[in-house]
Order: C-alpha cells, then sequence, then structure tokens
C-alpha cells in the first residue's frame, strides 16, 4: 500500500531532533497492558518510542512504512524492526498485548489501521495513540514570539491531516467503546539553539515551504533573528510540548 511519505527525506534529521518521550508514559501503557509479552510500535520513525517500550516489555515489533527511517533506528535486543505500513503489518493475529502509535496515525488510512488493530491485538489488549502539539518555551516569551511567527509562515505547507494534531486528536475517528482515559503526560527537554533549528527543519511543513520557495530560508530568517536573543548558541532553553492521547481497550 502506498503511505504518506513526509519524512523520508528527512530520515536523518528526524532521528537527531524529534523529541523522546517521558518514561512515565511507558510505565503507565506498561501497565495498563494486559501482559507484557508483545508490543507493536507502529510507524516507530527511528524509534524514538521503540527504545523506551523495551525497557517495559519483552518483545517490541517495530514497524515503518520508510525503509529511510527503519534505516537510522538504532539496533537494540528487544526491538525488531520491519519495514511494513500501518495498514498492513504482516503480524500474526491476536498476538499483540499493546499497540503504540507516536506522532504518527494522522497519517494512516485509518478505517484499514483500524481493521488490522483488530486482527492483531489479543483480547483485552490495547491500543494507544498520541501526538505532541506545538511547544512553548516557558521561560523565553520574546523567542517564542519568533517561533510562532516562523510557524505562522510555514503553517500553509502542513498536509490538511496535521489538523488532527492541532486539535489533540479529539476529532481523529476512533471507534472503539472501551476508552480509557489517560493521565496528562507532556515532553520536558532543554534544547540549545541548533537543536531547536534542526528540530523545525524536520517538519514536514518545513520540507514544503523550501520546495514551494527555494528562493526563501525560513531557517535562516529565524536563525538570524534568534542569534541576538538567545544568548551563547549552546546554551539550553526549557522546552515542554503537551502531549494529547486517545486510548481504548479492545
Amino acid at each position: 500500500m502506498d503511505f504518506a511519505d513526509h519524512f523520508s527525506s528527512l530520515a536523518g534529521q528526524y532521528a537527531e531532533f524529534r523529541p523522546g518521550y517521558p518514561d512515565a508514559l511507558f510505565a503507565w501503557l506498561a501497565e495498563t497492558a494486559p501482559a507484557r509479552k508483545r508490543v507493536w510500535d507502529c510507524a516507530c520513525g527511528s524509534g524514538q518510542a521503540s527504545r523506551s517500550l523495551a525497557n517495559y516489555f519483552d518483545r517490541v515489533i517495530a514497524t515503518d512504512a520508510s525503509m529511510a527511517q527503519i534505516a537510522e533506528a538504532a539496533a537494540h535486543p528487544e526491538i525488531e524492526y520491519r519495514v511494513a505500513p500501518a495498514e498492513n503489518s504482516g503480524l500474526d493475529s491476536h498476538s499483540i498485548d499493546l499497540i503504540a502509535v507516536a506522532q504518527a496515525a494522522h497519517w494512516f488510512k485509518l478505517d484499514a489501521f483500524y481493521e488490522e488493530v483488530r486482527r492483531v491485538t489479543k483480547p483485552g489488549g490495547v491500543i494507544a495513540l498520541w501526538c505532541y502539539q506545538f511547544f512553548s518555551l516557558p521561560e523565553q516569551p520574546v523567542i517564542m514570539k519568533r517561533v510562532e511567527h516562523f510557524k505562522d509562515k510555514v503553517r500553509p505547507y502542513w498536509p490538511p491531516e496535521r489538523a488532527y494534531t492541532d486539535a489533540g486528536y479529539r476529532t481523529l475517528p476512533f471507534p472503539f467503546a472501551k476508552k480509557i482515559e489517560p493521565p496528562e503526560f507532556q515532553i520536558e527537554e532543554s534544547l540549545d539553539l541548533s537543536h531547536l533549528l534542526g528540530y523545525l527543519r524536520s517538519w514536514s511543513a518545513t520540507k514544503l515551504f523550501r520546495e514551494a520557495n527555494a528562493d526563501i530560508n525560513p531557517i535562516a530568517e529565524l536563525e538570524k533573528e534568534l542569534e541576538t536573543l538567545w544568548g551563547k548558541p549552546d546554551e539550553p532553553h526549557k522546552i515542554t510540548f503537551p502531549i494529547c492521547m486517545r486510548v481504548a481497550r479492545l
């Protein structure tokens, strides 16, 4: 099956600059799953969630439709990486305790994916979809204002599916009756200027903006603005991303 391939050409940047997730999120998922034998990390990218899941589950099957993304994933003895689309995983029927999808479900063909979810999940198994929304720099409002201006510039180039993340997945179709209310989680990191700019380069909207406007480099413009505001370039500033989740038991 074809897939929304927005990140293969950015796989190296994605692996280096995309944030990880708090350990408390994975501890809660492990407590919520009926067992800790096998978890499917669907659309794993370069393994940001896979490595954390491996701390709690005996076996992680991590799939992504992009071979370039899988190639960037770090090897781990408890993780089996496979190239496969979300809608056709190749997993055995009723073999999975937990399906985890981090920052990716909005790109799927959801009807076909949910059919696959029902096929591969054990009775009582759990599906957890999550995304993180636009970050904040709580201690740097002036810098944040410049970053928001950058976001407004590239915003028209996000594919329409991005609206699901802007809505915190509340509008994402999720046809499961036994929904579970998760705790609140957020990502907290400290980034220097180069890492923040690297993360912004990894956005699909940034890539598409550059393809459509070869003579304009919004990252370079932002970097010039922030050089005088950031302080020392290698000085880290606190950054937070709110996490939004949809969870259910099958």
